[in-house]
Formats: C-alpha cells, structure tokens, sequence
C-alpha cells in the first residue's frame, strides 16, 4: 500500500486542478466530489479552524439585520469599505513607529496587496479552549490574539470549526498557501483567522461551500456576501457559482448597478465576468432609445455610462449626438475641470467614435477644453485618416476590432445615416455628398417609412436627405423616393442648382438621375417621389440594377446659384 506524503497532498499539478485549470471550471462536464459529510467533523478533520470574530463600526450593523435590499446593501457595502480604510490607515500608522518593513518579494515573487485581503495565523494548540467535535462553538476566553492590531480591535468571539486542510488547499490558493508555506508554523493544528462579525455568515456559508458545493441561501443580498468573502480567500469555484446564481434572479437597473461597481479585484475575476457581462448587456438593452430616457441616463454612474455608451446597437441620431450628451455628463458629474479631463483621458474618451463624427463637430473638439490638448488633435487626426479610407479599407478597420470591448470604427444603428462630403469654394461654392444605404435598411422603408441622413452643411446652411418609401399616385405601385430639404426654418431663402445620381450595373458608375433648380425657404424640401421610374418590388428583387453588393449608393451635387 502506498504511502502519501506530504508533498504530494499539496501538489499543485492534482489537488488544485478542479480550480486553476481551465477544465475544472464550474459548469463544466466534470462534477466535483461532494465532502459535505466532513464539515466540522473531527474524524475526517485534521486542523482546527478558530474564526475571531472583529466588530464592525457602529454604523454597520449585520447584514442580516439590515440588508433587505439591494439598495441597503450597497449602502452598507460602502461604509464597511470606507471603515475598513481607516483601519488600514491606523495600521499602517503604527507599522511607520515600530519601523517594520516587510519586502515586497520573497523568492523573487512580488506579491500585491490588496486592502480586503485575508489574514490567517497558525498557532499551536491553546490549553484554554473547550472542543465541540462537530459543532460550530463559540470560545469568549481566547484571549491570545496578539498580532494582528489587538490595540484598536476587540475579539467578540471565536467560532470553532474542524477543518480538512486539503479539501481548503484544493479549492483555494489562500488555504493552499496558508497550509504549505514550509514554514514551522504550517504544520500546526490550530489556525486563526480574524474577519468582521458582518463577514462571518458568509464565511461560514463559504466554508460549507468548500465541502459541498452547494449553497442554501438564495437571496441577492446573501449572494453577494458570499461573494465578496470568496474573492477575499480566493475560492474561485465559489465565485462562479454565486455569479451563475446572480445571474439567473431578475435583473433591474438597480442591481446591474450594484454588480458593476464591485471591487475591481472581483469584477476582474474570470469568474464574475459573465455576471458583469449580463449587467452591461441590461443596461445597455433597457437604455438603448438615449431619447426616451435622457434625464435617466444623465443620471447613471460611470459604471453605467460605459455599460450604455459602449453598445454597438445604441439608438442615437448621430455621433455627434453621442459627443455632447458625454460632454454634458462629465460636466455634470465632474464639475472639475481636471477630473473632468482625466475621466475623458481614461473612461469616456473611447466610448466615443469619433470617425463616424461630422468633420464640423471634429473641428470643435479641437477647441473643447474638457479634452486634453494631447489627446484632442490625436482623436481627430485618426478620424480623419479613417474618413479617408477606401470603404473597403474602412470595413476591415471596422472588422479587425470586433471582439474589442471599446470600438472607434464600427458603426452604431444611427438613426440619421452618415454622409461623406466634399466641399469646394472655387470656382462656385459647391458640395458632393454621399449616401449610401444598405438593402436590409431600405426594406424596412416598405410600405411607408422614411430614413433621414445626418446633416452636411453649404455656406453655413444646413441639409439632409430623407428616403421615402411612397405610393405612386399615377401607377398605384410603391416607389423608392429621395428629398433634399434645408434645416432652418424661418425666412431664411437659398437659392442652389441640384443633381441626384445613382450608381448602376453594369458599368458601377455615378448616373444621374434628375437636376434642377431650387429656391429653398425653411422647413422645405425637393425630390422626387420615384427616383429610379421604377415599381418597389423591382427595385428591391435580386437581380435590381441599384443594389452592389447590397448597397444603394446615392450622390447629390449642390452648387450655390450666383
């Protein structure tokens, strides 16, 4: 019969594959043993696991006694981290007066220090401790604790558990490390871990965990808890299960609120990204009209402007409308004008698409001083090269950053299509522009819909073109139909001669279809009802002269009547 040594209970290679590896993830095929018979039970233990129990501050009470929402938990949450800080700061006080440096690396490992991280002792058997085999005891009387800030923190009670240190050290690198560290001390039987008394549920549903796989307590609030308290011992499969939890309760703004503004430590987990995933995906689903919900939106955290701002189906009428509802955000939530440039610099900056931006908005980034001067001229030199680019060029562009979490090249659902132009101010003052409209867009114009262009602009006056899908009055068939109308209204006259043209099979070339002259006045508008002559089922079959590679091209010329 073989012998099993130390060395091997503690290899990582085997008693730590159902969690490091990627296989061994909760969820997949392979189901973990189920130990939960051994919790806290002498027999099929072989440590001693004392949990002292630290207060919270006065303001903090027990979750449990508090927390009936998601709201009270969030309230609670922050206070605790607030508190938490402070003591931090008491310790590192006294740590600067008694001169006790400790290095940053051991071994060559660099080690980072995280505020929640956990904290364990391992010490030898204390002679005043009273054992419980199978139950959860409290012992009042331990009073040996010593090392961890007993100046300003007060043991309320110790909770006795039994403890199987390679069921701990498979499910988690703190354990792991705790029980295997080569020193004298892990090799002795009783382990102390101190926690907050608004921790100590969790843990010992965490615990329980370890052994079972399995969790009783089903409520958001609980959940959470658990949590934070498995991102805080490393217990991985917790997290996954707990994240899976979360993500199956109902979703409300609320909460997708809450989930995002985790500590990072946890929201960077692998394990809690599908939670942070489904979070986003339900704020960007429930805001995805800006229009319907402005003063809403306007009042999310940054968390949730990103979650928004960062759809590729965000329905908003342009770029540039996207440009002034984060530059009114940031002024609102960063009234300083140094944060508010850092915020841009950092978060809000790449939400924005600024190739897709109008060259006229562009040119008032330039002069925004909510930007970095750096960062300014660098956002709209890039946007400008892509504007430049061939379509082809442009969709490769677009293409290579699909699986980005930030995009800049891929185009949103506007809802005012995006227009190329070209202007020229000699011999006559005149502008090119471009529309094109893809096959999906122009049948969903079918039987009576309409799609509106962004806005271009000729000698200060702002245009648009509108697509139509009529009725023909003489024939009594649908039509594809185009306008140009002016955006001011008022008395304001404008006088331009107007070429419509298409691009056509076989030759792909511009033809033109109409031209005239028009005498805009505000609020009016010039086109034709059935641009290409033809019946709408014509113009949309298969085999349409109009449609390369599915796409409608359309060009207007507009040149200034002297």
């Amino acid at each position: 019969m073989r012998v099993l040594k130390v060395p091997d209970l503690f290899d990582l290679s085997t008693i730590m594959v159902s969690d490091f590896s990627p296989g061994g993830a909760f969820g997949s095929d392979t189901t973990e043993p189920d130990f939960g018979f051994a919790f806290n039970d002498s027999n099929f233990s072989d440590r001693v696991l004392r949990i002292e129990i630290m207060p919270d501050s006065p303001e903090t009470k027990s979750d449990g006694d508090c927390c009936s929402s998601i709201a009270d938990w969030a309230r609670n949450r922050k206070r605790r981290r607030e508190d938490f800080k402070k003591e931090i700061d008491v310790v590192q006080r006294q740590e600067q007066v008694l001169n006790c440096n400790v290095p940053d690396t051991v071994d060559g490992l660099t080690y980072e220090n995280r505020d929640d991280d956990a904290v364990a002792m391992i010490e030898g058997s204390p002679s005043d401790v009273g054992l419980n085999c199978n139950q959860i005891g409290n012992d009042t009387a331990y009073d040996n604790y010593s090392s961890l800030n007993k100046d300003h923190l007060t043991v309320l009670r110790v909770n006795i558990i039994h403890i199987s240190s390679p069921i701990l050290a498979a499910k988690s690198p703190f354990f792991y490390k705790l029980f295997s560290n080569g020193m004298t001390e892990s090799e002795q039987r009783y382990v102390t871990l101190p926690v907050h008394a608004s921790e100590e549920a969790a843990l010992l549903d965490l615990l329980n965990f370890m052994y079972s796989n399995t969790l009783s307590t089903t409520t958001p609030t609980a959940l959470l808890d658990v949590l934070m308290v498995a991102d805080k011992f490393e217990v991985a499969s917790c997290m996954r299960y707990c994240s899976r939890l979360l993500r199956n309760l109902p979703m409300t703004c609320e909460s997708a609120l809450l989930y995002l503004d985790l500590p990072s430590t946890v929201l960077m987990a692998d394990a809690v990204q599908p939670l942070a995933d489904a979070a986003k995906q339900f704020l960007a689903a429930k805001y995805k009209d800006v229009t319907k919900f402005q003063d809403e939106v306007l009042n999310l955290p940054l968390a949730g402007i990103e979650a928004v701002f960062s759809s590729d189906d965000l329905q908003v009428a342009s770029e540039d409308a996207v440009y002034d509802f984060l530059l009114k955000w940031a002024r609102t939530h960063y009234p300083k004008l140094e944060e508010r440039r850092r915020v841009f610099a950092t978060r809000l900056g790449r939400l924005i698409r600024f190739p897709h931006m109008t060259c006229r908005k562009l040119k008032k980034v330039l002069t925004c001083n909510d930007f970095d001067a750096e960062i300014a001229p660098k956002v709209v030199l890039e946007a400008l090269f892509f504007k430049a680019e061939t379509p082809h060029k442009q969709r490769a562009l677009a293409s290579e950053e699909a699986n980005a979490p930030y995009r800049h090249f891929l185009e949103r659902a506007y809802k005012y299509r995006p227009v190329k132009v070209v202007e020229f101010e000699k011999p006559r003052q005149q502008c090119v522009v471009y529309l094109d409209l893809k096959r999906e867009e122009c049948a969903h114009l079918f039987p009576g819909g309409k799609v509106y262009s962004q806005a271009f602009h000729l000698c200060g006056q702002g245009f648009f073109f509108s697509a139509h899908c009529h009725m023909d009055q003489q024939s009594s068939f649908h039509c594809f139909g185009l306008f140009l109308g002016m955006q001011e209204k008022g008395p304001v006259t404008f006088a331009v001669d107007y070429e419509f043209a298409a691009r056509s099979k076989p030759t792909e070339d511009y033809i033109s279809k109409y031209k005239g002259n028009y005498t805009f006045t505000g609020g009016k508008a010039v086109g034709y009802r059935n641009l290409f002559g033809i019946p709408w089922t014509t113009f949309m079959a298969d085999d349409s002269n109009y449609f390369i590679n599915g796409v409608l091209h359309l060009r207007a010329e507009l040149t200034v009547r002297q």
